[in-house]
């Protein structure tokens, strides 16, 4: 493929490869999202999410069906100990694999109440799982089975799985989509994707600082993302923000100046950093997954 880089800002120089080139892996899916990387074999587990299933690619065996149906797996990530997590909108929960590859409930429910249907989800340093619950499984035909909201409002939660305690932290977005956390995780970064469907609806991400590790105060917007919206987020080492948007993958330094784009053929919705050095960002975008080499690394697990 063509050269995929544009620079706004010299520093987004020193993130990319002299000449680095946007590689396409796999295609075939009908929506691409949520992928995560396992260093055990250099292999990316992405979910199909308008087909319902969920997809793994592999240098040695290229595209692999993992599980058909997913219950509509969207977000996926790993935990402490190496665990796949992801949200389903299906189940309206969020699941784990264990470790003889069954698939678990962590939690469905919050005071009682069904959650909308979790999208997507990080793991913490201390092992909770932070996720945003939009109601797009709810009110999209081909991202759920369908039902009734019975949350209040769509919000950004704090799971402990390991006590089962569960609480909102953002409840001032419209609809939360993808979220990462600073290297430090003294920021908590929160995509807003309401423009997909509410006209004028917010395209944005919001950045919060975070309290004692489990809480947020001080939300402001960090950035609004055109064209498209804010789907999927991660953070490198140097507390830069990458984005999918419409059009690229979009790069902002931490001070919120757009530094440059890594321009994909198809819309982007999510991506994650990978490779034994964790210096390639694979990006699932409409049918496809996609990879390009840069010179920073990121930081999520």
């Amino acid at each position: 493929m063509a050269q995929a880089i544009k620079i706004y800002d010299d520093r987004m120089c020193a993130l990319v490869r002299p000449g680095a080139l946007l590689q396409k892996l796999a295609n075939g899916a009908v929506h691409s999202e949520g992928p995560v990387y396992f260093h055990e074999d250099d292999s990316v587990v992405w979910s199909d999410a308008h087909s319902n299933r969920l997809l793994r690619w592999s240098p040695t065996d290229n595209v692999t069906v993992l599980r058909d149906p997913s219950d509509y797996q969207s977000g996926n990530y790993r935990d402490l100990q190496d665990r796949l997590v992801a949200c389903s909108s299906g189940l309206r929960a969020i699941i784990r694999c264990e470790d003889d590859g069954e698939w678990k409930i962590l939690v469905d429910r919050y005071q009682g109440k069904r959650l909308n249907s979790p999208n997507d989800l990080v793991v913490k340093s201390d092992g909770t799982i932070w996720f945003t619950d939009p109601p797009y499984g709810i009110t999209e035909p081909n991202q759920g089975y369908g039902g009734e909201p019975e949350q209040p409002g769509s919000y950004v939660y704090r799971f402990d799985p390991t006590t089962g305690e569960i609480y909102p932290v953002v409840t001032d977005m419209v609809r939360p989509n993808g979220l990462a956390f600073s290297p430090d995780e003294s920021l908590l970064y929160v995509s807003d994707t309401a423009a997909f469907n509410i006209p004028g609806g917010p395209h944005h991400i919001r950045v919060y600082e975070t309290v004692d590790s489990r809480h947020v105060k001080n939300g402001r917007v960090f950035a609004i993302i055109d064209p498209g919206q804010p789907d999927g987020l991660r953070i490198d080492e140097h507390g830069n923000v990458f984005t999918s948007s419409q059009d690229s993958v979009q790069v902002y330094a931490p001070d919120g100046t757009q530094l440059g784009k890594i321009l994909v053929p198809e819309t982007s919705a999510n991506l994650t950093f990978g490779g034994r050095e964790r210096d390639r960002l694979f990006i699932t975008a409409g049918k496809s997954l996609y990879v390009i080499d840069l010179n920073t690394r990121g930081v999520q697990l």
